[in-house]
């Protein structure tokens, strides 16, 4: 027989990148940050953008974990929310219920968070639309969760099959949801930049009427790895 675990469990260490490693990543579409990060770190399962609601974020992840249909973590979550926050709730997937709704991320916008993100469904569209804090879910559900644990913050959760440590970059869009791990900021800022770079000067070449692929334009010339049937 096991212990009965708190009904939450809070991080002490809620890590953070710099201003300036946060600011690396403003404006930068989520296959930029992608690509920089060997074409991985994508969330999946259908988190998308709510509809009528800003589809563009990037901030630091302060985790929540939730068991299905729980939402005491996200709720404790709120209370250690810093300026830019982007909070990511674990549902475990589970579509059954609400894993949030607008009085929740109401809150977090008073405190002062800069988008929610969830494997979850949301609800109160009208209500989240009100409030105008980015979010990004797996649909709407009028479904409610309970609160009443076990939960925790701060410590690691994963969602849409990524793990998501406090202190990781969030960065999403439309196309969805990247997770750039804390440890490898640097690296992935560095490279970021020459992503940036090709992906630009490739966009004004296309623009400019180009309609070639390197690549295969190559591998046609030399002809060792083409055959013709």
């Amino acid at each position: 027989m096991i212990e009965e675990p708190k009904r939450l469990r809070i991080a002490r260490d809620l890590r953070r990148p710099t201003d300036a490693q946060i600011a690396a990543f403003a404006d930068m579409p989520t296959g930029f940050v992608a690509d920089a990060m060997w074409g991985i770190g994508a969330m999946g399962g259908g988190i998308a953008p709510l509809p009528g609601l800003p589809y563009r974020v990037h901030g630091p992840a302060l985790t929540a974990g939730n068991r299905p249909g729980d939402l005491l973590a996200t709720l404790a979550a709120i209370h250690f929310v810093r300026l830019g926050d982007v909070v990511v709730a674990e549902a475990q997937g589970f579509l059954g219920c609400a894993a949030a709704g607008d009085r929740a991320m109401g809150m977090l916008a008073n405190r002062g968070a800069a988008g929610f993100v969830t494997d979850g469904p949301l609800r109160d569209l009208d209500g989240l639309q009100l409030v105008g804090l980015p979010v990004w879910g797996r649909g709407l559900s009028p479904n409610s969760p309970v609160a009443r644990g076990p939960g925790t913050v701060g410590l690691p959760v994963t969602v849409g099959g990524v793990r998501v440590g406090t202190g990781d970059m969030i960065v999403a869009d439309r196309d969805g949801v990247v997770v750039v791990p804390f440890a490898d900021l640097d690296p992935v800022i560095g490279r970021l930049k020459l992503v940036a770079a090709a992906e630009l000067a490739l966009d004004a070449e296309v623009a400019a009427g180009r309609a070639e692929i390197d690549l295969v334009s190559r591998l046609i010339a030399e002809g060792d790895e083409v055959e013709w049937v």
